[in-house]
């Protein structure tokens, strides 16, 4: 009996040792979480973009001929969406359907550019198949927006856009469907990333376009389905008395059984 509390004792010594060790562990510092938003300039081992970070400007050659990102956007709002392959369904579709909206987009100043990794060749033919998908004549029609030739991955490793589980027959990943909303200051308002499988539904995009353009610099926000004409929500936070004076219109709130008057509403600005 007294050799085993022995044991038990000196098992437990140990085990105290161990997490005062793991209690010295210097934890990383506040600059290398920085490091994460901010990475040294010039360098491409980007994790992708977080929301409020600057787009690079990349030179990139397009369809279009060579272009800076930023010099392409100028002050409008943009779109950057990424693609696996050309010559595929799913994208063929959604170059298509994004083609079929760019009035709405144009109308909403955003303007689009996709990304694929393949040439420049590659995708002036394939511009002749998604023209075709939507019924066009390729001879005298033309995407309306350019599309980046990533032939290399520096585009897609620097925005964090190559998808791990599908790859190309190397074994070298392919890029994933992205979507990236940039700002007139050039920063990213909404990211959303898709598998291969599952193509995107840009109505939902354009949506999300009208919200992002609703919201921006103003203190209200946009409720689960919101589509254009409907009510906003007033923040949780401000005063009765700030949201009388801000939305004259009138605001009004639902009853909930908390009794805390957070669901307000107001008609759309």
């Amino acid at each position: 009996m007294l050799s085993w509390a022995r044991s038990r004792l000196r098992k437990r010594a140990r085990m105290l040792k161990v997490s005062f060790r793991l209690l010295l562990v210097k934890r990383p510092s506040a600059e290398v979480w920085m490091n994460r938003r901010n990475p040294p300039t010039g360098s491409l081992n980007m994790p992708g973009m977080l929301l409020g970070d600057a787009l690079p400007n990349f030179e990139v050659e397009t369809t279009c001929g060579p272009m800076k990102l930023h010099q392409f956007l100028g002050d409008s709002w943009g779109i950057l969406f990424s693609h696996p392959r050309d010559f595929t369904p799913v994208c063929t579709t959604e170059l298509g359907r994004a083609a079929r909206l760019s009035v709405e987009f144009s109308k909403r100043n955003v303007k689009m550019i996709a990304l694929s990794i393949d040439s420049l060749e590659d995708h002036h033919a394939w511009t002749k198949d998604i023209l075709a998908y939507n019924c066009e004549e390729s001879a005298c029609c033309s995407l309306p927006f350019p599309i980046i030739a990533d032939s290399k991955r520096e585009l897609a490793v620097a925005l964090g856009m190559l998808d791990a589980d599908e790859k190309d027959k190397d074994g070298v990943p392919l890029t994933a469907r992205c979507v990236f909303i940039i700002g007139p200051d050039k920063k990213l308002k909404l990211s959303v990333l898709y598998p291969a499988t599952t193509g995107r539904n840009f109505d939902e995009i354009l949506r999300v376009v009208d919200s992002l353009q609703l919201t921006a610099g103003r203190q209200l926000s946009t409720p689960a389905d919101w589509r254009p004409g409907d009510s906003v929500m007033v923040p949780a936070g401000m005063s009765e008395e700030e949201a009388a004076s801000l939305f004259p219109a009138g605001v009004y709130s639902k009853d909930l059984p908390s009794g805390k008057r957070y669901l307000r509403y107001t008609h759309q600005l």
